[in-house]
């Protein structure tokens, strides 16, 4: 289809010019491939086009007909063209954006308002949800996640910067909990479960010293799908959870929670923004992702 569809072009553009060397000319083509782009339409037409001569190339019956018939669409599709261009350089419309609801309570707001004073022609409209959104069956431009390596194959994704994780509890809670001194000790715990992650009731955990990680299986005493609301219940001594470091950096530091089994680590996860498989990020979306790259060194992940 792309190739008739240039065929076409080039019958306009000789038709226009009334000359072969007019019209490779003006495509930045050479007069044989004019030649053999009509040769092909003619022929899978079936009809002669041009006539030509050694003074000019006019318009048979039939190749004026045709002339008439498609010089709309043509019109059309370059203006079609040409406001798809013009989209793209206005910087206007709107901007559907995915966050997880802990992250973008906290780091959110600085990149979109740099976003919004850069373009405000841009319409932006940010969902905050800890839910792993199907962004093309729901209409998103994009989503900002915290996930291990995307396996979604119907999307495109860009790594940001690493989320380092922890194991915490209260220390009113480990005064009084069994022994914790390695992975296989977490069972006899009240353990609590961030239920957006696949694999929420089991964690994997290796010693620093070695690649190869352990499952754990648990019996979670409680289950949410915030992480916010897990740290609140695990200062509150509800019991053992593993959660991003951002998340309960206040707490570590107020010392209403305490990092446990601090040899071991958990897998990567990273913040990573995922796309529509665009063949070219549109430029709104392009420009997003650059403002809130340059913010992310700041946010102290």
């Amino acid at each position: 289809m792309t190739g008739h569809l240039e065929r076409i072009k080039t019958f306009m553009e000789v038709a226009s010019a009334g000359s072969f060397t007019a019209a490779a000319r003006a495509q930045g083509s050479s007069s044989s491939a004019v030649t053999r782009h009509i040769a092909d339409l003619e022929q899978t037409l079936g009809v002669q086009l041009f006539v030509r001569t050694t003074r000019k190339v006019s318009l048979t019956q039939a190749g004026a007909v045709y002339f008439e018939k498609v010089h709309p669409l043509i019109s059309a599709l370059a203006a079609a063209d040409d406001g798809a261009r013009a989209q793209q350089k206005a910087l206007s419309g709107t901007l559907q954006v995915s966050c997880p609801l802990s992250f973008g309570t906290r780091f959110l707001q600085a990149p979109l308002t740099e976003f919004a004073e850069l373009h405000p022609g841009i319409d932006l409209r940010i969902n905050l949800t800890d839910s792993f959104v199907d962004i093309i069956k729901d209409g998103y431009d994009m989503a900002l996640r915290i996930s291990a390596a995307p396996a979604d194959k119907s999307t495109i994704w860009r790594k940001i910067c690493p989320v380092p994780r922890c194991l915490v509890a209260a220390p009113g809670y480990l005064e009084q909990a069994p022994p914790l001194a390695t992975p296989a000790d977490l069972p006899n715990h009240r353990c609590l479960s961030y239920t957006n992650q696949s694999d929420g009731d089991t964690w994997h955990l290796a010693h620093h010293a070695e690649e190869t990680m352990r499952p754990v299986r648990l019996t979670p005493a409680f289950a949410c799908n915030n992480g916010d609301l897990l740290a609140q219940m695990a200062a509150a001594g509800g019991g053992i959870v593993l959660l991003p470091r951002f998340i309960v950096a206040d707490a570590l530091a107020a010392g209403t929670l305490r990092t446990v089994l601090e040899d071991w680590r958990a897998p990567e996860i990273w913040l990573t923004a995922f796309y529509p498989p665009y063949q070219k990020l549109p430029l709104a979306i392009d420009r997003f992702t650059d403002v809130f790259e340059q913010h992310a060194g700041q946010f102290g992940l």
